[in-house]
């Protein structure tokens, strides 16, 4: 008999099981290059028949190109939405977005001590006809590890999680001694750092999904580059990519252990960075959907073919307090303070982006995650460092003077797609007007470059924003650790550090004495150290042909499955 520790978890893991169906969240067709949608409701858990004279191909606007689609190497939301779609791992998030058994043929057995989780594999095939084996999983996994590899998000989802990942990542240990084992071809063990609430919904997460050694060995250094060389096990493949255009397909699976359930037989994906011409293209009947911002959001307000999602996304000022090994004047609080108070969030979301979305005081999203009497996290701490123009004129002559100068001029980094260039140019009217002695420049650059500015920290402010990868506050909380996954900025702070590393271990099976630790941290981070500057909670808004049918986006890990998507009445 399981001891009372172990039915905890599971009672929790079901608790987030039914939340995940209740919450609907760097890329979506209008998501600002970052990071995830919850009001198509047109899913249903039932088989769907379709007509048969019904011509079952979808066409889509994404609006960035692909970074990527190696699973050890994806850190953006484009990268993470086509891998949910062309591949699958032990676990997938259904259609009410709770994670069930995929590759795994069943639920895991799972040691008494709650450290162990078994798997046994469905009968499963890659595209290439050779059958998906445990050692499949294993191979992928450590090699998100190896250092070789140079994976940001192998440290960053599995550190603290799959034994001796932390070591690894620190140099101490070899990645080779990963606690993922293949015991047979069929039988996959995994073993925990410690017991890990949230652990399943990993699962369906893209890092974990499964890699063919013997494919990707034979690719060598060519493997990822293009659509013929990868390997598939989810229920489309991906064709005509080559690596960097801006066009790509995805074609139904016939390999695929589900196959009968994908009506869809192609999806057609074009790059379009401008909302006008996305628009364009859907009035045109060339694209099936189209995002809508600005002007567009309003000029089709009442349109009947609109459709709205709620996000889990936030965006936020990243604050570089050293760039290129030199302290810039974001090291200064006072500086990082009056930036965080110096824009107005309520125009911001009405007037640039005009999309649902809501000013965000906080990081930690609304409706994302609930303790077990279903209050949200968010109703702990409120909204912290809100806009007020009279404190950030105060706090910036206070950094001014520290600084020893009189004036500053930084620069913003965003993307270059049509609403990031319209919400650059907000918050530069913005800042310069309500901080005099302060210049903004914009430095406006496509998706991938970003990217490499972020991870190289060459840059003084970003606009980004995250999407969490599982349920749980602590997604979104672990990036400001010290050397943390999305800490390309040298915040640091011992006592943050402290309260988020508790919320993992000590503090794991308190359910209460947890939700504060985190909540404590949030406020650390935001209103006394303004380690970032909150901006927005991110709202979509669609147009949408009426006869497409049974999208389901997802609140975590990739934004959209079209596994149960049809095409109805069009004809």
């Amino acid at each position: 008999m399981k001891n009372n520790k172990l039915v905890w978890l599971f009672s929790l893991l079901l608790v987030v099981a039914l939340f995940l169906a209740a919450c609907g969240g760097d890329d979506k067709e209008t998501k600002d290059d970052t990071t995830t949608d919850k009001d198509d409701k047109d899913a249903t858990t039932e088989e769907t028949e379709v007509a048969a004279d019904e011509e079952q191909v979808l066409n889509l606007i994404m609006n960035a190109e692909i970074p990527t689609m190696d699973s050890a190497l994806v850190t953006d939301a484009v990268g993470f939405d086509l891998l949910n779609n062309v591949n699958e791992g032990l676990y997938r998030l259904n259609q009410e977005n709770i994670a069930v058994p995929a590759i795994s043929d069943g639920e895991p057995t799972v040691s008494e001590d709650g450290l162990v989780y078994t798997f046994k594999l469905r009968d499963s095939k890659w595209s290439d006809g050779t059958p998906v084996t445990a050692n499949d999983f294993e191979y992928s996994w450590k090699r998100a590890m190896n250092p070789d590899t140079a994976s940001e998000y192998g440290p960053y989802m599995m550190g603290g999680v799959i034994k001796n990942a932390t070591a690894i990542s620190e140099g101490k240990m070899d990645y080779t001694e990963l606690g993922v084992k293949a015991l047979d071809e069929k039988t996959l063990e995994v073993s925990l750092d410690k017991p890990t609430p949230y652990f399943l919904s990993l699962m369906s997460f893209g890092t974990f999904l499964p890699q063919s050694e013997a494919f990707v060995t034979s690719q060598g250094e060519n493997y990822a580059k293009n659509s013929e060389s990868l390997l598939y096990n989810g229920p489309f493949t991906l064709a005509k990519w080559d690596g960097t255009g801006l066009s790509w397909q995805l074609l139904k699976n016939e390999e695929y252990w589900d196959k009968e359930t994908v009506k869809l037989t192609e999806i057609n994906y074009d790059v379009v960075k401008e909302p006008g011409t996305a628009v364009n293209l859907y009035t045109e009947g060339q694209k099936d959907r189209a995002g809508l911002t600005g002007d567009f959001a309003m000029q089709y307000g009442a349109d009947p073919d609109l459709i709205h999602e709620s996000e889990t996304s936030v965006f936020y000022f990243k604050y570089n307090q050293e760039r290129l090994g030199e302290k810039t004047p974001l090291a200064n609080v006072n500086i990082r303070e009056a930036i965080t108070k110096a824009f107005d969030k309520q125009d911001l979301v009405d007037v640039v982006l005009a999309n649902g979305s809501v000013p965000a005081n906080y990081l930690v999203p609304k409706d994302f995650t609930f303790d077990e009497n279903g209050t949200d996290f968010r109703d702990v701490n409120g909204d912290m460092a809100v806009f007020n123009v009279e404190e950030a004129k105060a706090a910036f002559e206070t950094g001014l003077s520290e600084l020893g100068v009189s004036e500053l001029t930084l620069e913003i980094l965003n993307g270059d797609t049509e609403s990031a260039k319209k919400t650059g140019e907000y918050l530069k009217n913005q800042l310069e007007t309500n901080l005099p002695g302060l210049t903004v420049q914009l430095k406006e650059v496509p998706f991938n470059v970003r990217l490499d500015l972020d991870t190289n920290q060459d840059y003084d402010i970003q606009i980004a924003g995250w999407g969490p990868d599982y349920q749980d506050p602590y997604t979104f909380m672990n990036l400001w650790l010290t050397g943390g996954g999305n800490n390309q900025m040298s915040y640091a702070n011992p006592e943050y550090d402290k309260l988020v590393n508790s919320a993992v271990n000590e503090l794991a099976l308190d359910p209460e004495a947890r939700w504060q630790a985190l909540a404590d941290a949030e406020k650390l981070l935001i209103e006394e150290d303004f380690g970032i500057g909150p901006m927005y909670q991110r709202g979509l808004m669609f147009l949408q042909k009426p006869y497409v049918k049974g999208i389901v986006a997802h609140p975590f890990g990739g934004d959209y499955s079209y596994k149960w998507a049809y095409i109805e009445g069009k004809n």
